[in-house]
Order: structure tokens, then C-alpha cells, then sequence
């Protein structure tokens, strides 16, 4: 077996024979979703092209749905270097101490994926991550999950129509001040309770992008879907800066290749699934989905855009209007 190693690092490409003759670096990929998830499916992809691009120099042990650590354990796990890799939602951040990226939270602050794409392909997205840094962190990619909705149990054509009701929501500042526009009832909730919240009216709606809403079969509980896109989520693909900055120049090369291949497979097939999740939802026909028109669409706009005022600083000026800049948003043209 030594020999087979020796044998192996002197033929391979752009890495050095001694890199190749000892053990391959282990690369444990903790996540919290299920492995058929675009996330799910996006670590199996970095897995795979890390480990071909790296002739077998590194290993990549990806344990998705919890098995390794739970949400609220996985980024201490990454900052003690008992996990080397994460793709955590980029609201785990504000609890971190890294409110700036509760900017991903604003509504209606990216119209569509190009905009998105923007701030997290270009500088913007880096300044953030720069951020990390100090927490003994390193960003190295963005994955979309996608676009929210709201849904409820009543129809929701304007922003009067979520008046009152209890609309769950991820633990954030920015998605509670949302809720509070609209005059609704921010109601923070685990992901995994929600079903049955729905289901027993414990909450009446909720803002899920379309895979989610479908794969948890929330649909089954939710009478009208109404295609608002107001905002969005993602993820953060994070290293333990200690064990990166520690990588060969060569490892590191060959990994940012298999990351930045992941990341437009992760992208595509996000988008792709939320297409398709929704065509499942109109013939399910348990929900009636809803399309909004411009002018509807526009007065949820005029309504939830003063967030981002109200958010500054929490968030911080600059960074928003770093955002808007990148993303040609003038919030006085609504």
C-alpha cells in the first residue's frame, strides 16, 4: 500500500509526490438537511470533485441530516476544528456576532437571482466574509436554497390580507420588524415544528421558497400560496480558518476548483427544484397558488422596504447601500 501511495504521488498532476505518499487530509462536511436536498446534493458534488481534482490527497466525509452535530452545535464544532466544513443558513451568522449578514434577511432587496448573484458572486460577498475571519472562520461559497412565499389558510392578494395572523418565522431581528410591517404575529419556531404547528393552527402561515414548503409537504396545510419572492435564503459554505490557512497552496488550488464547480451545481439545481416543487404543489391541488400582479407585488414592496431604514443600525448603513449599488435598487423609485 505505501508503494501504491508513492507510486500514486509521483504520477499525479499538480500536486507533489509527498503530498500524495502519506494519509489523505480529511475533510469532515457536517450539514443539517436531508442528502436529497440541493444542498444535500450540492456537499455529495464538492465531495466528489474534491477528491477527483486532489487525486485522492483529500477525503471529504460528508455526514448530512444532523448525523454529525445538530444546528445549534455544528459552528462551535467548526470553531474548535472538531468539523472542518459547513454550509450553515446565513441567519446563524447574527448569533454569531456577524449581524452585517442579516442583510441576506431584508426583503425585497434582491428582485430576482441575478441581482442576488451580484453581491454574493462579486465583492460584497467577500467583504462579508472577511468578517468571519476573526471568529476563526474562512467563507469560501454561497449556495441559494431560494426565493420566499408567504402561505396561509386564507387568501393573501395584498399586504392587509396577513393582518393579525401568526406567521412563523426563523429566529431574526430583520424577519420579525418584516412581520410588524405587515401588522402579522412574528411567531420564531424550529424548522422541524412547523408542520404540525400549521397543521393545528398553533401558527396560520408561514414564508418558505417552494422546496421547502413542498418537501415538508406544508402544502397539505396551507390553502393559498401567493408567489411574492419578497426574500431570500441561503447558505454559507465556512471552513475552519486554522485547517485551511494550514493546506498546501496546491490542495487549496484543486479544492477552490471543486468548490466554485459545487457552488454552480448547487445554484442551478436549487432553482431547478423550486421550479419543480411548485409544479407539484398546483397538482397536489391541496393549495391554490397565487401570482401576484406587478401592482400587487409592488404594494408588498412599499410596504416592507421600510425594513431596511429601520434595520440600519442593526445591520449598517453602508453595507446596505454597498448592496443597493451592486444591485442597481433605488428604494425612492417604488
Amino acid at each position: 500500500m505505501r508503494l501504491r501511495a508513492l507510486l500514486l504521488g509521483l504520477v499525479a498532476v499538480g500536486l507533489s509526490a509527498g503530498a500524495l505518499a502519506a494519509d489523505p487530509v480529511v475533510i469532515k462536511f457536517s450539514h443539517v438537511v436531508a442528502q436529497d436536498t440541493p444542498k444535500g446534493k450540492a456537499a455529495e458534488r464538492f465531495k466528489e470533485l474534491a477528491e477527483k481534482y486532489t487525486s485522492g490527497a483529500v477525503k471529504v466525509e460528508v455526514y448530512p441530516n444532523s448525523t454529525l452535530y445538530k444546528d445549534k452545535e455544528e459552528m462551535e464544532a467548526l470553531q474548535l476544528g472538531a468539523v472542518q466544513m459547513l454550509a450553515p443558513s446565513l441567519a446563524k451568522f447574527g448569533p454569531l456576532g456577524v449581524r452585517e449578514f442579516e442583510a441576506f434577511d431584508l426583503p425585497f432587496i434582491f428582485d430576482n437571482y441575478d441581482a442576488l448573484h451580484k453581491v454574493t458572486y462579486g465583492p460584497v460577498g467577500q467583504q462579508l466574509f472577511a468578517k468571519l475571519e476573526p471568529k476563526g472562520i474562512k467563507g469560501l461559497a454561497y449556495w441559494d436554497n431560494g426565493f420566499k412565499s408567504f402561505s396561509a389558510n386564507t387568501p393573501i392578494k395584498k399586504p392587509d390580507d396577513l393582518r393579525g395572523k401568526k406567521m412563523r418565522i426563523q429566529s431574526s431581528k430583520v424577519l420579525e420588524e418584516q412581520m410588524r410591517e405587515l401588522k402579522s404575529l412574528p411567531q420564531v419556531m424550529a424548522f422541524s415544528e412547523v408542520y404540525q404547528a400549521l397543521q393545528t393552527g398553533v401558527v396560520d402561515g408561514t414564508e418558505n421558497p417552494i422546496s421547502n414548503l413542498y418537501t415538508q409537504k406544508m402544502h397539505e396545510v396551507q390553502k393559498y400560496l401567493t408567489i411574492t419572492d419578497h426574500g431570500y435564503l441561503g447558505y454559507a459554505v465556512i471552513v475552519n480558518k486554522k485547517f485551511w490557512d494550514g493546506l498546501p497552496t496546491e490542495l487549496r488550488t484543486q479544492l477552490d476548483k471543486a468548490m466554485k464547480e459545487s457552488t454552480e451545481y448547487a445554484n442551478k439545481i436549487a432553482k431547478e427544484e423550486n421550479d419543480q416543487a411548485l409544479e407539484m404543489v398546483k397538482k397536489s391541488g391541496k393549495t391554490e397558488v397565487y401570482v401576484p400582479t406587478t401592482e400587487e407585488r409592488l404594494a408588498f414592496k412599499k410596504v416592507l422596504v421600510p425594513v431596511h431604514k429601520k434595520m440600519e443600525s442593526r445591520i449598517g448603513g453602508d453595507l446596505i447601500k454597498s448592496i443597493y449599488e451592486a444591485t442597481s435598487f433605488d428604494p425612492n423609485k417604488l
